[in-house]
């Protein structure tokens, strides 16, 4: 068969060590390394070294792990499963290689593919869940770049989840039906109510949730509505229970402005329905939402109700949670990253610089329309900063109404568009200049405005001034 570019060159597979012999040739830090990724297994590992580094030797004593101040001579190789040659001699290495194959003992030689009859991956380890990542050797350091990644969105508590679904594994066998009902069954408990008691050490729970589950056969299950915030919109600042929830869902239901590649994150069979709310547009009403919620999770759904930045913060979330209240479906709420902190991280700016801001407001700047001056505006004259969401068509009633109250004319705003994301935009200026932001119809992403004496403390490095030329988006600058 012609070999084609996408084929491996290795065949993916787990050896089974426990109770065997795995050696270890080396004294320096290679070894060290092998010894600390073999101390997630079972296996019995001897390690050889003539010259062994001080903290290798107390590793190894402090876990019991035998070793031999010895040169390398093929007797050592008697009854081992695996060996590692890692001595940093590239020579002597080889030599342990062609031994070991002579004995036919796989083997590996650190950093010399050609002696390599196996390749250490990366290694997730939720015992007995294992994820490993390998590049055939040719890159290690992307090859943990993903472990990194996989370790962050794997639950801890995954093993434990998969040995307790083996302790029910005879009592599915005997009351869930084979085929789709059952494999229904196991989506459910490895995604809703027994791997959330699983997650909280509650195994009682647990057991309670998976005896229902069996004894329904798998049919259906009580529906459960996550309100869910999405962050301000860039992928990698979606929390771990966020990104969890939506690999779980049944359902999205998602704003305007969540980003599509955020919704896209979710379960790739997982319906998703837009109700796209953003001002002067609604595809449908806050109750038609309330409802659809309602019905979904009275139809046994997992539904994720997905909410730009966080969920409590101008997010009617309030009128959701009451109608789910009153309709008895169960509800959690996943808080979000809200955009007034994406917009100051941004800007590298201190909400609450000591000394100068002791207290943080947030704002829609919509009740600066009436006869009274609201309470947050007092706060914004005595020193407060003043973060004010969907500011650009409130700017100008906003700096009036301060200026008249009497906060200083140059007191410094910030302003983001599409805060926290690769395209946003960031200007900076004066409240004296603030109106000015009205009449830029080219920010059509949501912008956060950022009023008080903090904000003099921030990196105005890559925003343009408000009364200038609009900057070009951030994706566009190279930050060092």
């Amino acid at each position: 068969m012609r070999p084609r570019a996408d084929q491996l060159s290795v065949f993916p597979a787990f050896f089974r060590i426990a109770d065997e012999v795995v050696v270890i040739f080396g004294g320096g830090d290679e070894a060290y390394a092998k010894a600390r990724l073999l101390g997630n297994t079972r296996a019995r590992v001897l390690a050889f070294s003539s010259d062994i580094d001080p903290a290798y030797a107390r590793y190894l004593d402090e876990n019991g792990i035998e070793l031999t101040r010895a040169c390398f001579d093929a007797s050592q190789l008697a009854g081992a499963r695996l060996v590692f040659a890692a001595t940093g001699n590239a020579a002597e290495d080889r030599e342990i290689v062609t031994a070991a194959r002579a004995a036919r003992i796989p083997a590996n030689a650190v950093d010399q593919p050609d002696y390599c009859d196996f390749f250490t991956p990366a290694l997730v380890n939720r015992a007995p869940i294992a994820v490993a990542i390998g590049s055939e050797g040719t890159g290690p350091v992307l090859s943990q770049m993903i472990r990194a990644e996989i370790d962050r969105r794997l639950p801890r508590s995954l093993g434990r989840l998969a040995r307790f679904a083996e302790q029910s594994r005879e009592a599915v066998d005997r009351l869930v039906p084979r085929g789709a009902l059952r494999r229904r069954f196991w989506r459910r408990f490895f995604t809703g109510d027994v791997a959330g008691a699983v997650e909280r050490g509650d195994l009682s729970d647990a057991r309670r949730h998976a005896t229902v589950l069996m004894m329904n056969g798998g049919r259906t299950q009580e529906g459960r509505v996550f309100l869910v915030g999405a962050g301000p919109g860039a992928e990698d600042l979606l929390t771990l229970r966020a990104h969890r929830l939506l690999m779980e869902a049944d359902v999205i239901i998602y704003d305007a402005l969540v980003p599509q590649a955020v919704v896209d994150m979710g379960r790739r069979d997982a319906e998703r329905l837009s109700v796209g709310e953003r001002k002067g547009c609604h595809s449908k009403s806050q109750d038609e939402i309330n409802n659809l919620l309602v019905a979904l999770g009275r139809d046994g759904k997992r539904v994720v109700r997905l909410k730009s930045g966080d969920p409590l913060v101008f997010g009617r979330a309030a009128e959701e949670m009451a109608a789910l209240r009153e309709a008895g479906v169960a509800y959690e709420i996943v808080p979000g990253i809200t955009s007034a902190f994406a917009a100051a991280a941004d800007f590298e700016l201190s909400l609450t610089a000591r000394g100068v801001a002791s207290s943080l407001v947030f704002t829609t700047g919509h009740d600066l329309n009436g006869e009274t001056l609201p309470d947050w505006a007092r706060l914004a004259l005595s020193g407060a900063t003043v973060a004010i969401y969907m500011g650009r068509t409130v700017a100008a009633s906003v700096a009036a109404r301060l200026i008249a109250a009497g906060l200083a004319e140059d007191t410094t705003v910030a302003v983001v568009e599409n805060a926290g994301r690769a395209d946003r935009r960031m200007l900076h200026g004066t409240l004296r200049e603030l109106p000015g932001l009205e009449t830029r119809d080219e920010l059509t992403g949501p912008v956060m405005v950022i009023i008080g004496d903090a904000v003099a403390g921030a990196n105005f490095e890559h925003s343009e001034p408000l009364g200038g030329v609009l900057a070009a988006p951030m994706a566009e600058f190279t930050r060092i």
